[in-house]
């Protein structure tokens, strides 16, 4: 009896022991965190440039900046707001691929980088796409510019009211190519955002920016943007340089999922807005990740509609929702639903009625108005006594069902 009290004696000792030996080899430097802890990415890479910026593309989260809202000369950056405008009516049926343009004497003088296309010849807009983004042809943006709105004044008109919807509030155009003029200027914000629409809205014509060699005339002209050489994720998308703007970069790669937009604007030579453009797009590779969360147009949480013609509606986002966040923590990301209490018809499709929030480790990285996806109309007679009873009620012996507005 003894051999066998002192053998289960034994037993719990090693137990005991093993445990606290376990708990030793725990490092007791590193502490468990009580309360949420701040997010730490690394200081941004040093940018030898006048101004720069680097955005995710489809969550729009900025990931590093300087200056980016400070007005600067676009030089050929302009072409993307030109080709915008062109992408835009390539895609209403105004105007198509094999049109042929006729090349007017003031397209031909047109200083700068250019085409080599001649006076009087008839040209595919195919081909002149590739001459404005591969060869930054200065001659090519007068002649589509000219073929679009008959004058490339009228042009610069159409180029300011898309800046504008797009949202490039510090920016404005006086020409198609950006050749130097002081009424003539944008900003690196600016630029990431029309990158962005580009590649959002014209996804057929984003292959042209990755293409790297154009041929006319016999003439051989390499694509300006050496990242499409030097930085195995690049596809896009153009480069800018004169005496005044310094030498420029619109950049926009894609790894694993997430594409990313850099703009660099007044670095002092080609290779520096070349090697700073990798620079930033690395930085953003290696510490932040993207992920879609939700879906726009899509049901998220059923709400509870007082006096209408159906007693919910469905409550959503109105675009794809993306969450950009540090490398690594998307494990850690939580989302809520607040919804407005006491809902009342009539609901209007697109209104917001309540918001979506999501979080990391207690600090807000998005919020969003969870919007109606559809209306709903006031109801019958009948329906308005029944649910201003019901509500009566509700509002005096419901705890939390309506503050939810769970349905």
């Amino acid at each position: 009896m003894l051999c066998k009290l002192f053998s289960r004696y034994s037993l719990i000792l090693l137990f005991t022991s093993m445990v606290a030996a376990t708990a030793s080899i725990a490092n007791p430097v590193i502490p468990v965190p009580g309360q949420p802890q701040p997010l730490i990415t690394p200081a941004t890479p040093n940018i030898n440039a006048e101004g720069y910026i680097l955005m995710d593309a489809n969550s729009g989260k900025i990931l590093a900046e300087k200056n980016s809202d400070s007005r600067m000369a676009p030089a050929s950056l302009t072409k993307l707001m030109t080709m915008y405008v062109i992408s835009n009516a390539l895609k209403n049926g105004n105007i198509h691929f094999d049109d042929k343009v006729r090349i007017s004497e003031k397209a031909w003088r047109t200083g700068g980088s250019r085409m080599f296309v001649k006076v009087n010849d008839e040209v595919p807009v195919r081909n002149l796409l590739q001459g404005i983004v591969v060869a930054s042809g200065n001659d090519a943006s007068v002649a589509m510019a000219e073929y679009l709105a008959g004058t490339e004044e009228a042009f610069a008109s159409l180029m300011n009211t898309e800046a504008q919807l797009i949202g490039m509030t510090n920016s404005h155009f006086v020409d198609s190519n950006g050749l130097p003029n002081a009424n003539h200027y944008s900003t690196p914000h600016d630029l990431a955002l029309l990158a962005q629409a580009i590649v959002r809205n014209f996804p057929e014509d984003y292959q042209l920016y990755s293409e790297k060699w154009f041929s006319w005339n016999n003439i051989r002209q390499p694509n300006r943007n050496r990242l499409l050489w030097r930085f195995q994720y690049a596809d896009g998308l153009k480069t800018g340089h004169t005496e005044e703007a310094g030498f420029c970069l619109v950049g926009s790669a894609s790894k694993d999922g997430t594409r990313l937009i850099s703009v660099v604007m007044g670095a002092p030579s080609d290779s520096v807005r070349t090697e700073d453009s990798i620079r930033l797009l690395t930085y953003g590779f290696r510490f932040f990740e993207t992920h879609k969360l939700y879906n726009g147009n899509t049901p998220l949480a059923e709400a509870r509609v007082w006096k209408g013609e159906n007693k919910q509606v469905g409550l959503g986002l109105s675009h794809d929702l993306y969450v950009t966040m540090p490398s690594g923590q998307y494990k850690n990301i939580k989302a809520t639903m607040d919804l407005n209490s006491a809902i009342k018809a009539p609901v209007v499709k697109g209104q917001p009625y309540g918001t979506l929030k999501v979080t990391l480790n207690g600090q807000v990285l998005v919020s969003e108005p969870l919007v109606a996806l559809a209306d709903n109309k006031k109801g019958g007679l009948w329906r308005s006594m029944a649910d201003s009873l019901n509500f009566s009620f509700n509002k005096l012996f419901s705890r939390s069902n309506e503050k939810a507005n769970n349905g």
